[in-house]
């Protein structure tokens, strides 16, 4: 064999030793405009770095998957972004894998990641990416004059025709007592007791004939596109892709919003855990975050990344700042998710909620 085909073999070999080296990451997210937001930010930049491969799949939230993949020792998802009460309360279970905020990287002044972050971004066993918000939308072709309160959601003889709610208790029992006149600062309070609970489940009776549920972020949008609903709980940023990409008629009502972080979470056991970890650390530095919100109106969770943030993708006109959850115009009546209040509650409103459902 002479020199050339040595070397030919050479390079061939090197070449297939990286191929197989390369690894693969189950990526985890809900789907639609959201995860094709990650995917544009976070997946393909990190694949074009590291030369690994990523997996996408999509989920309707919660624990339950996760719990059942650690617990039978067979998980197969390496890396899942959930929300602020599941972080919380998978890590107390122990089904989540500790993060050490050593691994994430500094601002680009040279701020250490800690004191980057929101307060409350950061904790034993998540990083958060973005700032998010529950709010209520209506076609605008539905009404000649649109509804401007949580109130007027839960007003059929004002405003008729059906709505679209998230199968389950959260956001809706704080909706129900926002319509009902209670200020934000004392809603988690008077839902703290029996009395506060019944009150809103009364509040939801009142619209409860009229109610589509949905599970999936992609069906509130989609709801209001079919004309199914008149108006529709959702995330608001996939009322804002369903208006700036989609062209559709929808508004966003802001008053009572419930906002939250979603985060990245690592289940225990995860197969591909080192790669889970890099890609955390990666994709919530400042120049990912702020490139997400170039794609959806989510805000991100870092403060060094707001002043990156720019238009939209695809609407270079569209200043993304505005369409935040946290733009001060959006933001009056702004009530944050009590993570702690929902670890500690789901499960048992969870079951008073399906079992008020099938009365």
């Amino acid at each position: 064999m002479n020199i050339k085909s040595l070397l030919i073999g050479a390079a061939a070999s090197a070449l297939l030793a990286g191929a197989l080296s390369a690894g693969e990451l189950t990526v985890v997210s809900w789907g639609g405009a959201y995860t094709k937001s990650q995917v544009e930010a976070y997946q393909k930049p990190w694949m074009a770095k590291t030369g690994n491969t990523i997996l996408s799949e999509d989920y309707n939230g919660g624990l339950s998957e996760v719990k059942s993949q650690v617990e039978a020792g067979n998980v197969t998802w390496d890396i899942v972004d959930v929300e602020l009460s599941d972080a919380v309360r998978g890590c107390d279970e122990g089904l989540l894998e500790p993060i050490d905020p050593a691994i994430l990287p500094p601002a680009p002044d040279g701020t250490p990641a800690l004191k980057d972050f929101i307060p409350g971004a950061i904790s034993d066993c998540a990083v958060a990416n973005i700032v998010w918000s529950t709010i209520y939308a209506y076609d605008t072709t539905k009404f000649a004059t649109g509804p401007t309160t949580m109130a007027d959601f839960f007003d059929l003889k004002k405003f008729p025709g059906k709505r679209g709610m998230r199968k389950g208790p959260k956001a809706n029992l704080e909706m129900a007592l926002a319509a009902d006149g209670v200020a934000a600062k004392d809603i988690y309070p008077l839902l703290m007791t029996p009395e506060g609970v019944d009150r809103a489940f009364a509040k939801l009776d009142t619209i409860k004939d009229s109610v589509v549920w949905w599970e999936a972020g992609a069906q509130p949008p989609q709801l209001l596109a079919d004309g199914e609903v008149a108006m529709t709980t959702a995330y608001n940023g996939r009322i804002f892709n369903a208006v700036a990409a989609e062209n559709q008629p929808f508004k966003i009502v802001w008053d009572g919003q419930i906002f939250d972080f979603d985060l990245w979470v690592i289940p225990k056991g995860a197969p591909n855990k080192d790669l889970a970890m890099d890609f955390l650390a990666f994709s919530t530095a400042t120049k990912q975050l702020a490139a997400q919100a170039s794609y959806i109106s989510y805000g991100p969770a870092r403060l060094s990344s707001s002043a990156l943030v720019g238009n939209y993708i695809t609407k270079p006109s569209l200043a993304m700042g505005p369409e935040m959850p946290t733009a001060p115009a959006n933001f009056k009546t702004a009530l944050q998710n009590d993570s702690a209040f929902w670890a500690d509650n789901q499960d048992q409103l969870n079951e008073r909620f399906n079992a008020w459902l099938a009365q």
